[in-house]
């Protein structure tokens, strides 16, 4: 089984408080990825409350973003007509609870004779902060499963930190595929 995991692809992310021209960009070739992936699509959603800014995060990003139950909060509407689980929500960078998922769905294919998790792709934003992180998660989850990352379906704080975040993940043996749809 083929797993992709669209990761963040919140209104706030693309065109709201931290939206950038490249994120909006993207969002057309993310659709079209979901549309075509033969496999489970599950989803991310960052996930703030209302004291945000008292947070760490919110310290070092004084930006309110991904307030739960807001619009920014929300899919994208495009994405979000694509979805068929709930996704999973987030309240940091990475998500522990996405690996243990999909580490225990590996484990149970196994347990039925089949083969495990085939490759885990990710798509998203921001590939410099939260694509990059639970890259690293799942890796740490499931060492032997292929973890790819779409570069052209991802889109960075800045074109530089996407750039710099896609041969970070290259180091750490995470697949950076180009064009790909």
């Amino acid at each position: 089984m083929k797993i992709l995991v669209v990761v963040d692809m919140q209104n706030d992310f693309i065109d709201g408080a931290l939206g950038t021209k490249e994120a909006v960009g993207i969002v057309p070739k993310v659709a079209e990825k979901i549309r075509g992936f033969d496999g489970r699509v599950l989803y991310t959603r960052d996930t703030h409350e209302k004291d945000y800014l008292e947070t760490q995060e919110g310290k070092n990003l004084p930006v309110e973003h991904c307030i739960r139950g807001t619009k920014g909060w929300e899919l994208a509407p495009e994405i979000e007509k694509l979805r068929v689980e709930e996704p999973i929500d987030k309240p940091s960078f990475g998500s522990t609870a996405l690996g243990a998922l999909l580490k225990a769905q590996d484990e149970d294919l196994k347990k039925q004779g089949k083969p495990g998790i085939e490759s885990i792709t990710l798509i998203g934003l921001c590939t410099d902060i939260c694509v990059i992180s639970n890259a690293m998660i799942l890796k740490a989850y499931l060492p032997e499963v292929p973890v790819i990352v779409e570069a052209d379906c991802c889109a960075g704080v800045t074109p530089e930190s996407h750039k710099n975040a896609l041969e970070a993940m290259k180091v750490c043996q995470i697949k950076i595929e180009h064009g790909i749809i």
